[in-house]
């Protein structure tokens, strides 16, 4: 099977890229602009292999993405590539509207251009699957959980254009007939994150016994899934998944911030102790809030387990421990990233009143 993936040098994307080549015998082409999150590293375990093909683009330049489609011809496309940190978002809204809607626009016109010259077989069975994210449901009370059905309440920048480019993916499903399927995962966490989202920030700023921030009073809840979890969902979707419809891909690992945050210091006090820093904890440092902060995220997947038979297995504390010891053993992956971003406090905006 020929898959192509978009993004595929960031977190996610490389983690599928990965998993296609290695555990199911893919060819694959990956596409990524290279922006700052994403990283040709990701993809070191890779990178040599002859299944594996990369190209340095723009989604947005829609000539040459859809010169590759045609030179490449895959089987299925996963669209991964976005802008996805929340906090750079409110700073700075314009590139997510940029990359993620008109982004989407130019992939799918350029992938529907490719399937249109498709025949047989190989038309009836092409996928084009856009991996969005529970955000779009925006925040749930002390109870219930997003389904397929939740409507759409984005909050945030980041989470309104995830909105915006899942809208155009199911459109163009309904008006052209375009074999499109939406997914939307819970918090993602695992090897190769960027030290921007919570759980690397939280590891790297342990280690180095430097102050762990966490927003307000830390009771937000997130839905944290394992990126291997992750990339398993996405490959039943590709094999059993319909056209037109929406999959949840969730972890079912409720957790507050301010928990996860003393999890991970447990975790690192156990597997690293340091003289001289004493309890990692005591480094947690209750920072102002972002604005319009979700309260709570959690992903219901029981369709998504009763239409593929998918379910997540990692255990967030093994997951945590094995997240752990991946940054332990790459220092030097570690000290690359973070000559792109030091750790600053990002998404500075403040609500207006």
């Amino acid at each position: 099977m020929k898959i192509f993936v978009t993004g595929g040098a960031g977190f996610i994307g490389s983690a599928l890229v990965r998993s296609l080549v290695r555990d199911k015998n893919c060819h694959v082409l990956t596409l990524d602009k290279l922006t700052y999150a994403g990283d040709l590293k990701t993809l070191e375990g890779v990178s040599a292999n002859s299944l594996h093909r990369f190209e340095r683009l723009d989604i947005l330049q829609t000539k040459d993405v859809l010169r590759c489609l045609l030179e490449f011809s895959p089987d299925a496309v996963f669209h991964l590539a976005a802008e996805t940190h929340v906090d750079r978002s409110i700073s700075g809204p314009a590139v997510f509207l940029e990359t993620n809607v008109t982004g989407t626009l130019s992939m799918l016109e350029a992938t529907k251009c490719y399937w249109e010259e498709l025949k047989g077989p190989k038309r009836a069975t092409f996928r084009f699957i856009h991996v969005s994210t529970d955000e779009v449901y925006g925040s749930l009370g002390p109870k219930g959980k997003f389904t397929e059905l939740s409507p759409y309440r984005p909050n945030s920048p980041y989470a309104a254009s995830k909105a915006g480019s899942d809208h155009l993916a199911r459109a163009w499903h309904v008006t052209y007939g375009f074999p499109s399927i939406i997914t939307h995962a819970s918090n993602n966490y695992g090897p190769y994150q960027f030290p921007e989202k919570l759980i690397p920030l939280c590891i790297l700023k342990a280690l180095k016994g430097d102050p762990i921030p966490v927003y307000g009073t830390g009771k937000n809840i997130r839905d944290w899934l394992h990126v291997e979890d992750h990339v398993e969902g996405l490959w039943n979707i590709l094999k059993r998944g319909k056209p037109g419809e929406t999959y949840n891909i969730g972890g079912g690992t409720e957790c507050t911030n301010l928990e996860l945050v003393k999890r991970v210091c447990s975790l690192i006090d156990i597997l690293q102790p340091r003289n001289g820093i004493g309890p990692r904890s005591k480094l947690i440092t209750h920072v102002p809030d972002r604005p319009g902060h979700d309260l709570r995220y959690a992903i219901d997947t029981k369709a998504t387990f009763r239409k593929l038979g998918w379910k997540a297995k990692m255990n967030l504390d093994e997951g945590l421990k094995e997240t752990i010891l991946w940054y332990l053993s790459h220092p030097e992956w570690c000290q690359h990233v973070q000559e792109k971003y030091a750790g600053e406090r990002l998404g500075l905006a403040r609500a207006a009143k």
